[in-house]
């Protein structure tokens, strides 16, 4: 999946001060994901990766912290608890019931869950949210939910997770590659200026 998320760093900056503290937060912010053994079987891809504490490192074990990249991939997965991903690419489009995709989002509502970001392009029909879990003032998890036509993707962070450097996990852990540019002004592709508005 390729996604453009315009004006994705005015979000970073927020976040480091919740994420410095998420080591000490409350409960991981593990999303109930619904059984998409159906779906799983009208696809013509699918995606279905569950990696806890121990297989974090386990999978951090193998990465060469003389490598810079990989010394910063595991630095950063750190002090996450989880990483949940499941995707599915079908050969048509519309080919699965949007409800599916609605069972995971009625999960992130406040006040535990807070939306970062959401980018809406109705020339290519895709859908993106970002969220962050806090509790007590701490984050302690991240949801993704991508939607496409053909495809949709949901990736649940549990753990301490700065927004800045989530370009490090991109393609790594089952998380799809989400071409995170380095734009400045919070601008969606269609021109229209998605950062939240003073009153």
């Amino acid at each position: 999946m390729k996604v453009l998320f315009p004006g994705w760093r005015w979000l970073a900056a927020p976040l480091p001060a919740l994420a410095a503290s998420a080591a000490l937060a409350a409960p991981p912010a593990m999303l109930n994901l619904p059984d998409f053994d159906a779906l799983a079987a009208r696809a013509t891809e699918t995606v279905n990766i569950s990696l806890d504490t121990a297989l974090l490192g386990l999978a951090a074990s193998f990465l060469d912290s003389s490598n810079p990249d990989d010394a910063a991939t595991k630095e950063l997965i750190a002090g996450l608890k989880g990483i949940y991903v499941r995707s599915y690419t079908f050969g048509q489009d519309f080919a699965y019931p949007s409800a599916q995709v609605d069972l995971v989002r009625k999960q992130l509502a406040p006040p535990a869950w807070q939306r970062l970001l959401e980018v809406n392009s109705t020339r290519d029909h895709t859908h993106v949210q970002i969220y962050v879990n806090v509790d007590r003032g701490v984050a302690n998890g991240l949801a993704i939910i991508a939607s496409e036509p053909r495809e949709f993707t949901i990736v649940n962070i549990v753990g301490s997770i700065d927004l800045a450097k989530l370009r490090r996990l991109e393609g790594k852990f089952g998380i799809p590659k989400l071409d995170l540019p380095g734009g400045s002004d919070g601008r969606t592709e269609g021109g229209k200026d998605d950062r939240p508005q003073g009153k």
